[in-house]
């Protein structure tokens, strides 16, 4: 909890190092080994035919959440690995932040090109299909998971911490009784965010076209999109109603009852009287055969596990000891070798882009600043409106019965699907285009901020609140005092990966292909999916680099001072 009242002083502004540069010259080394692998893929490439008939969506919709569910794992294993290992190791920490960060402002579709193709030319064109679109739904899912469990290490109370030394826990078992129970609220409502941010580009994931080359794989995104690209009003509607059933089923069947486990285990002093409801859950529990299986094989598994990794008394070195461990020969010969590539990738790289007119450079930070401004738009707007919702959804089981299904089935939604609609709505207003952008950025990131914020007022002990009650504390002062101090991090954890996905979606949100018709507006977005279009790896890999390094300067300038300030300040201590 806050030690006064909610104020944003921020800390020092953390400085920008020699790692940043490391790693953005990496990721152009990357791009152009991409690109010059793109250069000797097939030049004709056409997909399996996309069926617009009813009866094929319950198969797409198998195909659609098999790929979802092959790229969610991946994402929440990978977020609890790399957030476990950056909150406990400093040295470490300082290179892998600064990574998240640069990964998460990757726009993921005109990274999606230079995958494609460059795994078209080692495997066969469906089996890198495939894998391509499991990577970017990847991409979409994993960064706020990541951002939401580092967080969540990082504001574990130190009393907490303190008991658990105390207890004599090793490195495991704080992480299976302490790390992972107190990190499991945003860990559930991100994830639900995620499986919204993967339907969001899986209309992208399952459709793309680079010039000839057409790589497709059936399911409900290629579904959407091609109805959209006929112009089939009827079928677009027909697949939205398909997703909204598989959202629904997934509502009831996993995340209502993880939302119901997750807050069995949340921090509090008194007992709360009230959890989420699970039907599901509540037969679960009444099974005979889940209760075997959790006494003959999940039971005995976890106690293994904890007799095998438990260590008393141990101890995550420092970083001094790990820098003083000795490196052997080969670690050096491959860190020198990874390093020469990444030099003579560079260079070329830098050597393509020097070669860009300068009218190029001015078109680019134009668009720049025209998507910068589309992006606080629809941050300020989501923010105006997710802030008090969440509140209200995350402290009131009430509202929550009613309005936490609305809200996730809203969120699953792609808005890529109904982009199409609200544009023949909007294109005839002055400044159409503008403003549909700036719409569809808003329908794809608020609920990252909305999300966020429910876990964070799920997370408040219902002990607080009911002392601000007693104290009869005027509402503004419970904003003041508890709520926003409480919600802090939460927030912050939202507003990140908000903005990540905003720049993500002025891709698809700048420039539209519909019923053979291209509207395009002004904006980096723009410029990256023109560039896609026509093959034009220079100005694609000039685009790119400039938006991350734009998204990464944000967020080294702004957003890490916001952690900073959450992680000192505004905890649960």
């Amino acid at each position: 909890m806050a030690r006064a009242r909610f104020s944003i002083a921020l800390p020092q502004t953390p400085p920008l190092t020699a790692g940043d540069a490391v790693i953005l010259v990496a990721l152009a080394g990357v791009l152009y080994v991409g690109a010059r692998l793109a250069f000797h893929a097939p030049a004709i490439i056409a997909g399996p035919e996309i069926s617009l008939r009813a009866s094929a969506l319950p198969w797409y919709a198998v195909l659609s959440v098999a790929r979802m569910s092959a790229a969610y794992l991946l994402a929440f294993a990978f977020s609890l690995a790399y957030g476990y290992y950056a909150a406990r190791n400093r040295t470490a920490e300082k290179l892998m932040m600064p990574l998240l960060d640069v990964l998460q402002s990757v726009p993921i579709l005109s990274f999606l090109p230079v995958v494609l193709l460059s795994l078209s030319v080692v495997m066969p064109v469906g089996v890198a299909t495939e894998l391509a679109a499991i990577v970017l739904i990847f991409t979409s899912q994993a960064w706020n998971i990541t951002f939401s469990f580092y967080q969540s290490m990082k504001t574990v109370p130190a009393e907490l911490r303190e008991a658990a030394s105390v207890m004599r826990l090793g490195p495991w078992l704080q992480f299976r009784f302490l790390e992972l129970p107190f990190a499991g609220i945003g860990l559930v409502w991100n994830s639900i965010m995620s499986w919204a941010g993967g339907w969001f580009f899986l209309m992208a994931a399952e459709m793309f076209t680079v010039g000839s080359r057409d790589f497709r794989l059936p399911g409900l995104g290629s579904y959407l999109q091609s109805a959209a690209r006929e112009g089939d009003v009827g079928a677009v509607l027909l697949g939205v109603a398909t997703l909204i059933a598989v959202v629904v089923a997934l509502d009831q069947l996993l995340w209502r009852p993880l939302l119901a486990l997750a807050e069995r285990v949340k921090l509090e002093a008194t007992d709360s009287g009230s959890e989420s409801a699970s039907w599901f859950r509540d037969l679960l529990a009444r099974s005979w055969l889940v209760t075997r299986f959790i006494e003959r094989f999940w039971t005995p598994l976890l106690e293994r596990l904890d007799a095998r990794w438990q260590q008393p008394d141990a101890i995550i070195p420092t970083p001094s000891e790990t820098a003083a461990r000795r490196i052997g020969w080969r670690a050096i010969a491959i860190a020198v070798f990874v390093g020469a590539l990444i030099l003579y990738a560079g260079a070329r790289a830098a050597q393509m882009l020097y070669d860009l007119p300068g009218a190029t450079w001015l078109e680019i930070a134009f668009s720049l600043g025209a998507t910068f401004l589309r992006v606080l738009a629809a941050l300020a707007i989501a923010a105006a409106w997710t802030i008090p919702l969440g509140v209200a959804i995350g402290t009131r089981p009430r509202v929550a019965a009613v309005l936490q299904p609305v809200t996730q089935i809203m969120a699953s939604i792609p808005a890529t699907a109904l982009f199409p609609i609200i544009l023949l709505g909007l294109l005839h207003l002055p400044g159409g285009l503008d403003l549909s952008a700036v719409l569809l950025m808003l329908l794809g990131t608020q609920w990252y901020l909305l999300f966020n914020v429910i876990a964070g007022a799920s997370a408040i002990p219902r002990d607080l609140r009911d002392t601000s009650l007693l104290l009869r504390m005027r509402a503004s002062d419970q904003w003041r005092t508890l709520y926003l101090p409480a919600l802090f991090p939460y927030a912050v954890t939202g507003a990140i990966t908000a903005v990540g996905g905003a720049w993500n979606a002025s891709i698809v949100a700048e420039y539209v292909d519909f019923a053979g018709t291209t509207y395009s507006t002004v904006g980096i977005g723009s410029l990256i999916a023109r560039a896609t279009a026509a093959g034009d790896y220079a100005l694609l890999l000039a685009a790119t680099l400039s938006m991350v390094v734009v998204v990464v300067l944000l967020n080294r300038l702004f957003w890490v001072r916001l952690y900073r300030l959450a992680e000192s300040r505004y905890r649960m201590d």
